[in-house]
């Protein structure tokens, strides 16, 4: 594993989202629309494969951006037929969060110890808690109240995720250092840009979410 070859992977799959997502964005009233529920579900599922086998990543890596790309357009073509200029502002905001944040880990001014990695896992694994019990609440008929609101609750709660989605950028590029100095098999590049692939989507998931309360205001 080296640092250039996870740099052109991440490129690489950073490139394959973005066609696939100019494709539902240019279809979201057509076909597009069912290729981003496809891109969804079928994300998520090879998410889960290459988080169990990981060196399956090299092959599953790409269908995953490409499936991600889908989901991201279609998401991005409706909220900014809403919400004009949004999706610009949050794809400027989710790159410019990426590029201070590794500005800052590379300098060292953020140095990830390991009380540091496990408050971000705890938080990241109370989000997902959160969003699993939503999630079956709409299944049930029911809603939870206040966090996916346009109220100062819903606001601070999306501004609190934003948060942590882009703090595990920091654990990613430790991951990628020290993947690196231990000289982790090359597999593990394709590994490491599909991590950083997932939170970029996450990250930018939020982004858009936390602009779309703060218009709808």
């Amino acid at each position: 594993m080296t640092l250039q070859g996870t740099v052109q992977k991440s490129f690489i799959l950073l490139g394959l989202a973005a066609i696939s997502a100019c494709f539902t964005w240019k279809t979201s009233t057509g076909i597009g629309a069912a290729a981003g529920i496809i891109g969804a579900l079928g994300g998520l599922l090879v998410c889960v494969v290459i988080c169990l086998k990981k060196e399956w990543a090299a092959g599953l890596a790409p269908v995953y951006a490409i499936l991600q790309g889908l989901f991201l357009g279609l998401i991005s073509a409706i909220t900014d037929r809403v919400y004009t200029g949004i999706v610009a502002q949050a794809v400027m905001l989710t790159f410019g969060t990426f590029c201070a944040l590794l500005a800052a880990y590379t300098t060292g001014m953020i140095k990830p110890s390991e009380k540091f990695k496990l408050g971000i896992v705890a938080a990241t694994g109370g989000i997902a808690l959160v969003y699993l019990i939503s999630i079956v609440l709409r299944l049930l008929g029911m809603h939870m109240p206040l966090i996916h609101q346009s109220g100062v609750i819903g606001i601070a709660f999306s501004a609190f995720v934003v948060v942590i989605a882009a703090l595990n950028l920091v654990l990613d590029f430790d991951f990628v250092e020290n993947g690196c100095e231990n000289r982790a098999p090359q597999y593990f590049e394709w590994y490491a840009a599909f991590g950083l692939m997932v939170t970029l989507v996450w990250l930018y998931v939020e982004i858009l979410r936390l602009l779309s309360k703060l218009r709808s205001r």
